[in-house]
């Protein structure tokens, strides 16, 4: 509660939906042993594999952006911990997630079996290309950085579909946006400066520089 009051609502995130669900998700069962003192601390957690659990704020940021319905279906790429899709798992219906690296999706589904997730489904794939068998989705949230917005994401959006994923270099300045999507038209709005580590796969689309 800590977490929620003096990190998340204090910053000015106001989801009531987000906030219960920051609340209610035992982030300690997302990190390593040794590093769960640290669980609710205001900052990203190692996971393995060069990976990290994001801070906390952010987690409730990207996921307010997503202006989430309980009837909605969502797509995260870059699975980690699975903390994320926990996250979307209390507030929609279902939540499609996928983890390039397979340990950490092997684990990530295991964890949420574990803690009663029934409704996420894990896939050890390359997240770039999303997952076109459960397209479209009303929602999609990226947990790595691209150096572009990912066309194929966009692609398997609906209709009014949102999409929120930070942009840029590794290890440098990287754009979180949020793309909204009204039939052909697509919108982006720059919301804040991040650091994530990077979307990694073999892409071979050309570089598409972002648009407020």
């Amino acid at each position: 509660m800590n977490m929620v009051e003096n990190q998340i609502r204090r910053r000015g995130v106001t989801d009531q939906d987000v906030l219960d669900a920051m609340g209610h998700v035992p982030r300690h069962e997302f990190v390593a042993e040794d590093l769960k003192s640290q669980a609710y601390a205001d900052h990203p957690l190692p996971i393995g594999y060069g990976q990290t659990i994001s801070q906390p704020y952010i987690v409730a940021l990207m996921t307010e952006l997503l202006q989430l319905n309980s009837t909605d279906r969502v797509l995260e790429i870059g699975t980690g911990s699975g903390y994320q899709a926990a996250i979307l798992a209390e507030i929609v219906s279902e939540v499609y997630t996928v983890e390039i690296v397979q340990p950490l999706a092997a684990e990530a589904r295991q964890r949420l079996q574990r803690l009663g997730y029934a409704n996420v489904h894990v896939l050890n794939a390359d997240g770039y290309y999303g997952w076109r068998e459960h397209a479209p989705y009303d929602a999609i949230v990226v947990t790595c950085a691209p150096d572009h917005i990912p066309q194929p994401l966009v692609q398997q959006l609906n209709d009014t579909g949102r999409l929120v994923v930070p942009v840029g270099p590794a290890g440098g300045y990287q754009t979180l946006w949020q793309v909204t999507r009204h039939g052909e038209e697509i919108r982006k709005r720059d919301v804040t400066g991040v650091l994530f580590v990077p979307l990694t796969g073999k892409h071979e689309e050309p570089w598409e520089e972002p648009q407020p």
